[in-house]
């Protein structure tokens, strides 16, 4: 897998997910997942069907966050697991459908960890503090996590609280490929925000 750039995580857009997931097509985003951490399993499977409808036959691809069932059930692209979630190597024998399984690292340690079972790519973060977890992982700061960023050959999502202001220093830094929640999430016009973000990744990497 080669470096993607925008990674748009879905939880509870301000427009719905159909018009979120749209948004996203629309704007270019090359991978969307899907986050629904209390919802019921039932709930899930039905936006993920109406998610998989929409990105079919575009460059979007679709993950959905933690259960691989309910991605292999949706037929998804992929799959993105947490630290306590089902091991990658399980993942990808029991779900050969999958093809994408990504890895959420909260340390360098964890970043280091995930060469040992190779997911196609880490989370890694969060980056700045953000609220869209009950139980927030430590922050890391940009510094740590360019340092996990670069001990991985394999793509690496910087994560948490990042936004329009702070993505310059980010990119600067070194990340290629970021991960937003709020920014698209929690406005009306989620093609905007997606737009914007864009260009300010155009001007910052070359």
């Amino acid at each position: 897998m080669t470096d993607f750039g925008f990674y748009l995580v879905m939880t509870n857009p301000k427009v719905g997910y159909a018009a979120c997931a749209q948004a996203a097509v629309d704007g270019g985003v090359r991978i969307i997942q899907l986050r629904m951490k209390d919802a019921p399993r039932d709930e899930i499977v039905s936006v993920g069907r109406t998610v998989r409808d929409i990105t079919r036959g575009t460059e979007t691809l679709f993950i959905v966050n933690d259960d691989p069932s309910i991605a292999a059930e949706v037929g998804a692209d992929g799959v993105h697991v947490g630290q306590g979630d089902m091991p990658v190597p399980e993942v990808r024998r029991l779900y050969p459908s999958l093809r994408i399984v990504g890895l959420s690292t909260h340390s360098p340690e964890q970043a280091l960890a995930s060469l040992d079972v190779k997911p196609d790519y880490i989370g890694v973060g969060p980056v700045w503090a953000t609220p869209t977890k009950k139980i927030p992982d430590p922050v890391l700061g940009i510094e740590t996590a360019m340092r996990m960023v670069r001990s991985v050959p394999y793509p690496a999502v910087a994560i948490g609280g990042i936004d329009a202001s702070r993505l310059p220093g980010l990119l600067q830094a070194g990340a290629r490929n970021y991960a937003v929640v709020r920014e698209v999430c929690g406005v009306d016009d989620p093609l905007a925000a997606i737009r914007n973000l864009k260009r300010i990744y155009d001007a910052n990497v070359r």
